[in-house]
Formats: C-alpha cells, structure tokens, sequence
C-alpha cells in the first residue's frame, strides 16, 4: 500500500510538472499573439544578444589545447563557438554589474 501512494505521488506531481510547463510556453505566446508590440520589444533584446554573440565570437580565438581535445572539442569552429559564448557571458555580467553600480549611485547620490 505504501508503494502505491509514492508511485501515486509521483505520478501526480509529473503531471504538474507538465501542466507547468505548458502553460508557462503557451501563456506568453497567447500574450504575444494579442500584443505584438511586445514581440517587437523581445526581437529587438534577441537582436540585441545576437550581436553581443557575434563580436564575442569575433574575438575569440579557436585554439585547439590538449585540455580541449580531450574534453571532445575536436575542430577549432567548436572552439570558437564556446570561447564566443563564454565571453559572452563574461560581458553580460560586467554589462549587469555596472547596472547595478550605476542604478544604486544614481539612486544615492542624484535623489
């Protein structure tokens, strides 16, 4: 009997999980759909992402290291691709650490 509630449990919670899940894809395209100024908004910060990407990638280099090889990284475009999108990082997070620098130092000394 105790099986039978944890399996039941289980079940149950995999199915919100699902539930979840599809109405957190499907709700914002419904939104979208009837608001498609805010598609405009979201193609311009992809936009936006795609070329702080392409610089990144631009800049990196596509050295293949021994560390690499072994990791799997075989050819140097694989190469360039995750040194692009980890500068990519990098950048994003120095980007949204100066928000917040800036965002606090203008709240503190502006107002």
């Amino acid at each position: 009997m105790e099986n039978f509630v944890v399996n039941t449990g289980l079940i149950i919670a995999y199915i919100l999980i699902a539930v979840g899940v599809l109405l957190a894809i499907v709700f914002p395209i419904i939104n979208a759909i009837s608001e498609p100024k805010t598609l405009v908004k979201s193609a311009i910060g992809l936009l936006g992402i795609l070329v702080i990407y392409g610089i990144s990638y631009a800049i990196s280099d596509g050295e293949l290291t021994r560390k690499f090889i072994d990791s799997g990284v075989t050819t140097e475009t694989l190469s360039r691709m995750i040194g692009g999108a980890l500068k990519m990082v990098y950048l994003l997070m120095f980007i949204a650490a100066a928000g917040i620098v800036y965002t606090e130092f203008n709240k503190t000394f502006i107002k």
